[in-house]
């Protein structure tokens, strides 16, 4: 008999790779979208938890319309903050352990080197400060949890960086490309692959460690160097290829600012986990493989 792991966002890069890659044997991922789940009522989200025995929530949907949120405030904060609560006091009556996904955007991004997870947390706009306010509902619940933060995720599934690169490199010669914002792209299916092994391992072991942790592809690179080794990659397998001109930020304007820094140290998540993520150029060319074809 395989116990089940209820997965939200089913719809959404994490989720749609959540629920198609392996599941540890015993297990099996069951994900729903908005239409099986509403994350604003959290009543659903009671008796969703409440329905099965559930060997662990992985709570993977969030509002991440980062420029759309600073106008969207309510729902951001209702799908980020207080469906984060609501499943935590679900999660805590129930017993069942969490996990929550959250964001390099909790962090001000204004100095050198990787984030350490205890580092301090100062968002600079709605997006983040309503994912630190799901990272917050969570700690203070008494659930046993892990929160996992991650950035500039990707993925052949949904709406992102390197699909854009690709749809918009397809039609123009060259692209002009923020070059001041360093992180770490994250494979959706790195993520996914991380997020499981912590939810099976705090299933099966009470004394699994719990807390937060980071996680994305290891290495750093700019905005425009990412878009660079896209079309690189994209070149040798025959598909689209474009310039890119640098650009500081200030020459592309949003309504909610960027942290210029949002590389994640891997140290927490190693220790307590022994999750070594590989590097972003990596997970890029598996994600191409899927859109392209694998590299001649």
């Amino acid at each position: 008999m395989t116990r089940p792991i209820l997965v939200t966002g089913a719809s959404g890069q994490l989720g749609h790779e959540l629920a198609r890659i392996p599941c540890p044997a015993g297990y099996e991922v069951v994900a729903l979208d908005r239409a099986a789940l509403d994350l604003t009522d959290p009543a659903a989200i009671a008796a969703m938890v409440a329905s099965r025995d559930w060997a662990a929530v992985i709570n993977g949907a969030a509002y991440t319309a980062v420029d759309k949120a600073e106008s969207d405030v309510v729902v951001a904060w209702a799908i980020n903050a207080l469906a984060p609560a609501a499943f935590a006091q679900a999660c805590s009556t129930a017993n069942v352990p969490l996990v929550q996904v959250s964001t390099d955007y909790v962090f001000a991004g204004d100095r050198q080197g990787a984030w350490e997870v205890n580092d301090p947390i100062a968002p600079l706009g709605v997006y983040g400060a309503s994912k630190l306010g799901g990272e917050l509902a969570v700690r203070t619940s008494g659930v046993r949890h892990a929160i996992v933060r991650t950035a500039w995720v990707v993925s052949a599934h949904g709406n992102n960086f390197v699909k854009t690169m690709l749809r918009v490199g397809a039609t123009r010669p060259s692209l002009s490309v923020v070059d001041d914002q360093v992180g770490s792209p994250t494979g959706a299916a790195d993520l996914a692959r991380a997020l499981l092994t912590i939810a099976v391992r705090l299933a099966e072991d009470a004394d699994a460690p719990t807390g937060t942790f980071h996680f994305s592809n290891a290495g750093a690179v700019s905005w425009a160097g990412f878009a660079r080794e896209i079309f690189a990659q994209s070149g040798s397998r025959g598909g689209a290829t474009a310039d890119v001109v640098p650009i500081p930020s200030s020459d592309y304007p949003t309504p909610a600012k960027r942290p210029s820094n949002s590389l994640l140290s891997h140290g927490a998540i190693h220790a307590a986990y022994g999750i070594e993520p590989r590097p972003w150029q990596a997970a890029l060319s598996d994600i191409l493989d899927e859109l392209i074809g694998q590299d001649t």
